[in-house]
């Protein structure tokens, strides 16, 4: 009798087992549906206060604004124009993970769960509340979210709790252990119910947005760029050299670079867009509309643009023909006097819809440069990625402390009484493009065949031009390459150089000269804090 005892206990210890690890199982996907609850009802209520209130853009922006500058760069570097896809999917994966926990934690503890759950929304409201741009009203998505997903959770939790259970005359315990009955049916009932009405939300959600983005692109749609008071001149025949493996002089607006801290790219109405010009010394403070801006005095320049965030023979950089009004024209109708004059403000600061700032020195606007508050690129209205309705195109200025998108405000004040956005984080106040210089053509570890080979490329010194490129070969002497016709102190230039490739290992480095005079420096320097020097070099292989 007592053998048979053991043997019946030992038949069911696995079981006894295998119960409470598929619990364990179930509770972290319980989490998981509390989670897609969260994030699907987040969505819905996002969708009444503005799309960058969601829990992911906000809690991602609140990362991107605490990332150290050595980290953006190194994201930026990595992940190229993807950095923001990346920190989404990260960020759904923290939570992923935290959504599992916490479920973990409500099968033995439901009460805390759901309280972990709250504090971790409220940490989300904060985040959403505190983004530059933000408000209270940021929070309510976030805070909504938490307290479904706190419901959700409790909800489950009790589904796996269950109620006591009966103990079993052979094992002496009952079949889920202390905790009780396990309720699987009504556990995948529940989830999935939970699951089904989350994702109706979400898709709600994503088609209220939808509809607002449809608005803001029917606006897009409907504008009419004037033709330019004062367009720009043709380009010279010459500027755009034939060589294969170069890429165009005008960079087509799909592939123009894009480095900015906008998870969700701000789409505008046009119609309700408005500039708000004020601040210190501005003695007329002007509200323009975007008609206003169209009806004004239109010009067209070619103004290259390049990131500060842009690595030796990096690709953010690109070229482009804008349409807009001259920024010193407003500021000097406003009442602005440059400080070169005696007036009171040094710095202007631009801020998008979305929060972010630029601060841009006023004598450099007002130097008679082509300032640009441009709404065309390229001729067409500014895509959504690159700013629409109206963005800042300052030549000459890397674009952090110049290229404001999105924009909405302009406001007159000092560097000593305000710091920029990514003033505040350690880079430079002021940052004129350096002098560089890249080969595009060959690509780095190519392997060309032995005898002439054209080493091409671009080189840029906004608003100073580029006069002299030059390439050597394994430390050898410096050759001068010969440079297609300027288009502009303000616009990149290509060059080639015709090389005698001989068979072996090479080394192919560049550099360029100035307007000034000056050679760029060989000394290489990171992007912090205020752009990146050095030669630009390709290892090839001649076989």
């Amino acid at each position: 009798m007592s053998t048979d005892l053991h043997v019946t206990q030992q038949r069911e210890a696995p079981e006894d087992r295998r119960l409470p690890r598929s619990r364990t199982v179930c509770a972290a996907l319980g989490g998981l549906v509390a989670g897609f609850a969260a994030l699907c009802v987040a969505e819905l209520a996002a969708a009444a206060v503005r799309p960058e209130a969601g829990p992911v853009a906000a809690v991602g922006g609140a990362v991107i604004d605490r990332t150290p500058a050595a980290v953006k760069d190194f994201a930026v570097r990595t992940f190229g124009t993807a950095d923001k896809l990346v920190l989404q999917l990260g960020i759904l994966t923290l939570l992923a993970v935290f959504a599992m926990a916490v479920g973990v934690l409500a099968l033995r503890h439901r009460r805390a769960g759901c309280v972990a759950v709250l504090v971790f929304g409220a940490a989300g409201a904060a985040a959403a509340a505190g983004r530059p741009g933000g408000g209270a009203a940021d929070a309510l998505p976030s805070a909504v979210g938490a307290v479904v997903a706190a419901g959700v959770l409790h909800l489950l939790a009790g589904r796996l709790i269950g109620r006591p259970a009966v103990p079993s005359p052979a094992a002496g315990e009952t079949d889920g252990g202390a905790a009780g009955t396990f309720d699987r049916r009504g556990f995948v009932v529940a989830a999935g119910a939970t699951a089904a009405a989350s994702a109706g939300a979400g898709l709600l959600g994503r088609a209220l947005r939808a509809s607002g983005e449809a608005g803001a692109a029917a606006s897009r749609e409907a504008v009419v760029l004037p033709a330019p008071a004062s367009p720009a001149p043709p380009l010279p025949r010459g500027a755009e050299l034939d060589v294969r493996g170069l890429g165009p002089f005008t960079t087509p607006n799909k592939d123009f670079y894009r480095v900015d801290t906008a998870l969700v790219v701000p789409r505008v109405d046009v119609a309700r867009w408005r500039l708000r010009i004020h601040g210190e010394g501005v003695a007329r403070p002007l509200t323009l509309s975007f008609q206003d801006l169209l009806e004004r005095e239109t010009v067209e320049r070619d103004i290259t643009l390049t990131c500060v965030s842009n690595e030796v023979g990096g690709p953010y950089t690109g070229h482009a023909r804008w349409l807009g009004v001259r920024l010193a024209d407003l500021l000097a109708e406003a009442g602005v006097v440059p400080p070169s004059r005696g007036g009171p403000a040094d710095q202007l600061v631009a801020r998008s819809v979305d929060g972010m700032t630029t601060g841009t020195p006023v004598s450099t606007v007002m130097d008679g440069r082509d300032a640009l508050l441009a709404f065309g690129m390229n001729g067409e209205p500014l895509p959504f990625t690159h700013g629409f309705p109206v963005r800042m195109v300052v030549p000459g200025l890397y674009g952090y402390v110049s290229a404001c998108k999105w924009l909405k405000e302009l406001e007159l004040t000092t560097f000593a009484a305000y710091d920029a956005y990514w003033a505040e984080r350690g880079w430079s106040r002021r940052a004129p493009v350096k002098t560089q210089a890249r080969i595009d053509t060959p690509r780095p570890f190519a392997s060309p065949r032995a005898g002439t080979v054209p080493v091409a490329g671009v080189a840029w010194a906004q608003h100073r031009g580029i006069t002299r490129v030059e390439v050597r070969v394994d430390r050898g002497p410096w050759h001068t390459a010969r440079l297609a016709e300027a288009a502009g102190t303000d616009t990149w230039r290509q060059w080639v150089w015709e090389w005698p490739a001989t068979p072996g290992h090479h080394t192919l480095e560049v550099r360029a000269t100035d307007g000034t005079g000056a050679t760029q420096t060989g000394e290489r320097a990171g992007t912090v804090p205020d752009g990146a020097t050095g030669w630009h070099s390709v290892v090839v292989d001649v076989p």
